[in-house]
Order: structure tokens, then C-alpha cells, then sequence
């Protein structure tokens, strides 16, 4: 009995610590496991959350550092940082532009019928330019812009309309724009500018390299007006529609030569990435001969079409329409015009580009005056190639064959007979200035 007592006493601590380790184990086992969810839903999140940049070391420095001799991987400073700075954000751009023309019908008193390019065998000056702009958005809501040429395309740019007549004054006969912008707190902002602006018309622009081609089109110089004179006011809905609203002097015209005004609108849609189109209606009475007439109204349609197929691969298309409701004898006329432009980028720096245009003028309104004449039932055609090669970053070059033609013996050969064709060649050379061009 006493026997049995003792083993009993011995066995009894041993039952109750082998109890107590199991119920141990058992709790640790369960912390463990809820230490495993945990970590299981951090590594959940991880997996679900953009990394976050790691800090910069000495080892991750080295390793971003590029190899010697590779190109550093932070672009160029602007070259304009500094005088922008001094500006006060307005932004300075400039172009310096140059060509040689040749004229196979070797003509005399200059090539009227190009009036951008207009020399024969020589060395010419196209435009210097040189522009202040300083934007406007809601936080910054008065802004500029004014734009100074020299040079043959200013020229035939300021020497048209009304402004022939009154011999701009002073620094006006090279005043390419110059207006003030204010942005209207409606809605999302309207922009409001009055002074002296480009027309909204056209697939083309004064500056050369802002255009697919060096020489300008039919379009440009007989279809379309080249600036205009009073005030504008924009308004962009969304990233795919804007409109502007017009109300000014009329066509080319600092100066106005009658109390009528020309108003109009230019709707822009941005259909995808890669389709853009402009459509624009300027309507009024427009005084061709400066007598004051605020009778027959002048109505002119343009649309620009432009399509990137791909990086490389670039379409553009212009169509004008325009109808003088009276003109000699009281008879209306009109006229009408279509281009079509195709580029293709070789490369980042050379490119090639092409444009055919056909153009009627109908009644021989358009092309009134040239060599001092009408020509009535004037076709007119032109195709022109031109191939671009950036030779630095801030320089461009153009070399460019065209051929133009007409039904009538409409260009001047050798100054003594007139033909139905007229071949040219252009190189020219552009320099160009602008913030945005680091290279």
C-alpha cells in the first residue's frame, strides 16, 4: 500500500507537466500559424502594389551611371532658358531663312505668279523672324504676341488688301502679328485676342518649316486671306472640340476701306489620335478695289483634313471655295481648289514630302491683276517634290523641284511671251530658334 502510494506520487507530476507542454505546443503551433496569414496577406498586397523607388545609393547611382562614352541620359538645357527667365516667361522664337531659286522660263521683273519665292538664279532672303509670346491659361490670364519679318515673304504677306494703299507706317510694314489675349473665367476659359492675326484658313503657314514643302501653295497665295485685323475669341470644350468665333476688317487689311465687317467661324475636331479636322467660314463685304463698298458679300469655305497613319506616315488635305456675290458687270464669281500633301520620315532627320494641287478659277477673280490682266477660265495645277534634311539641331535643309501649269498662257517667259507651264528649283536653308528644340 505504502508502495503504491509512492509510485503514484511520482507519476503524478509527470502526467501534469506532460499535460501542460501539449497545451504549450498547441498555443505556439496557433501563433505561428496566424504569424503565417499575416505574412501571407503582406506578400498579397505586395504583389498588387507598384513598387516603390528604391532610395539613391552610392551602389544604385553607379549602377545607373551610362558606360563611358554613352550619351548622358538628361537632354541638353534649353538654349532660350535664360533669356525666357529674363522675359518673365514670355517665350523668344526666331528663324534666319535662305534660299537659291532657278526659274527655267528665266522670267524678267521677278516670278509673280510665286510671289514667296519669287528671284531667279540667285541667293535670296526669304523671312527673318522674330516673336514674342507669352500665353495665357486661367491662372496667368494676360498674354501677347508679337511677331516681326524681314524679308521677301513679309513683303508679299504685308503688301496686299488695303494696306498697299496706306503704306503701313513705320515698324507696321513688318509687323507679321501683334495682339493681346486675355482668357474670359466662362467656363473653362475663353481666350479672347484683338490685334493683328493669321488668318484661320489653310492647310499652310508664312514660315517655311512649319510647312511639308519650302515653296507655298496655289492655295495659299490665290485661295485664302493671309491675316486679318480686329478680334477673335476661342473657346476648347474637351481635348477633341474648340471653336473660334471672328469679327474684323475684312481680308488683309490693317486698315479698313469700308464700315463693313467680316465675321466667321473655324470649328476644330480632333476626331482620334491621328485624325484631325478644321473647317472654317469667313463671311462679308469685301472691298477689292478700295472704294468703300459695303454691297456684295464675299463668302469663302475652307477645310483642312489631317491624317498620321503612322509615326512616319502623314496625309494632309485642303479644299477652298469662294464666291464674290457680284463683281465686273455686277456678275458674281467664284473659285474652288483642293491639295493634297503626303510625307514620309525616312529617318529622324531626313524626310520627304509631296503635294499636288489643282485650283479653277472660274471667272478669273483670283488670279485679277496678275501681269495686269483677268484670265477667265484659268486651270490651274502644280506638283511639287521636296526632300529635308535636318543638318544639326537648329538647322534645316530643303531641296525642292516643281512644275506648274495652266490651260492659258498664264506664266511669263523670258519677259517677252507668256506659256502655258513654269518649271522651279529651291534650296533653301532654315534656322530655327524655339524652347522647345534642345538639340
Amino acid at each position: 500500500m505504502a508502495l503504491g502510494a509512492v509510485v503514484l506520487a511520482c507519476a503524478l507530476p509527470i502526467g501534469v507537466a506532460a499535460q501542460t507542454s501539449s497545451a504549450d505546443t498547441d498555443k505556439k503551433i496557433a501563433d505561428l500559424e496566424k504569424q503565417l496569414e499575416a505574412i501571407r496577406s503582406e506578400l498579397d498586397a505586395l504583389k498588387t502594389t507598384p513598387a516603390a523607388a528604391a532610395p539613391a545609393t552610392a551602389t544604385t547611382t553607379a549602377a545607373a551611371a551610362p558606360a563611358a562614352g554613352a550619351a548622358a541620359a538628361t537632354p541638353p538645357a534649353n538654349p532660350l532658358a535664360g533669356i525666357t527667365s529674363v522675359l518673365g516667361g514670355v517665350n523668344l522664337t526666331g528663324l534666319v531663312d535662305a534660299y537659291y531659286g532657278y526659274n527655267a522660263n528665266h522670267p524678267t521683273g521677278g516670278t509673280v505668279t510665286e510671289p514667296f519665292t519669287q528671284t531667279n538664279s540667285q541667293f535670296s532672303l526669304n523671312l527673318i523672324e522674330f516673336q514674342l509670346d507669352k500665353p495665357v491659361d486661367k491662372s496667368s490670364p494676360l498674354g501677347f504676341r508679337l511677331a516681326f519679318g524681314f524679308g521677301q515673304a513679309i513683303n508679299a504677306y504685308n503688301n496686299t488688301g488695303s494696306d498697299v494703299a496706306s503704306s503701313l507706317p513705320g515698324a507696321g510694314q513688318y509687323l507679321k502679328e501683334g495682339y493681346l489675349s486675355y482668357m474670359a473665367p466662362i467656363g473653362k476659359g475663353l481666350q479672347i485676342d484683338v490685334g493683328k492675326f493669321v488668318t484661320p484658313a489653310g492647310a499652310e503657314v508664312l514660315e517655311t518649316n512649319q510647312n511639308w514643302n519650302y515653296s507655298r501653295s496655289l492655295l495659299f497665295y490665290y485661295a485664302i486671306p493671309y491675316y486679318h485685323f480686329g478680334g477673335r475669341a476661342k473657346y476648347t470644350f474637351n481635348d477633341k472640340w474648340s471653336v473660334t468665333g471672328f469679327a474684323v476688317n475684312g481680308w488683309n487689311n490693317v486698315i479698313a476701306t469700308n464700315s463693313g465687317k467680316t465675321g466667321g467661324l473655324s470649328i476644330a475636331w480632333n476626331a482620334t489620335k491621328k485624325l484631325t479636322l478644321t473647317e472654317t467660314y469667313l463671311g462679308g463685304p469685301r472691298d477689292i478695289a478700295g472704294t468703300g463698298n459695303n454691297g456684295p458679300w464675299n463668302h469663302l469655305t475652307d477645310t483642312v483634313l489631317a491624317y498620321n497613319a503612322t509615326p512616319k506616315l502623314s496625309f494632309q488635305a485642303n479644299l477652298d471655295y469662294d464666291r464674290q456675290e457680284e463683281w465686273i458687270a455686277k456678275k458674281p464669281a467664284d473659285y474652288a481648289g483642293i491639295a493634297g500633301y503626303v510625307k514620309y520620315a525616312v529617318n529622324p532627320n531626313v524626310a520627304v514630302a509631296g503635294r499636288y494641287e489643282y485650283f479653277n478659277d472660274h471667272d478669273g477673280f483670283a488670279t485679277y491683276g496678275t501681269y495686269g490682266a483677268a484670265f477667265p477660265h484659268n486651270h490651274l495645277n502644280e506638283f511639287t517634290g521636296t526632300l529635308e534634311r535636318r543638318l544639326a539641331g537648329h538647322l534645316l535643309s530643303r531641296f525642292e523641284y516643281r512644275h506648274d501649269g495652266s490651260n492659258v498662257d498664264f506664266f511669263n517667259r523670258g519677259g517677252t511671251s507668256y506659256v502655258k507651264g513654269q518649271t522651279t528649283v529651291d534650296a533653301g536653308l532654315v534656322f530655327v530658334l524655339e524652347p522647345n528644340d534642345t538639340k
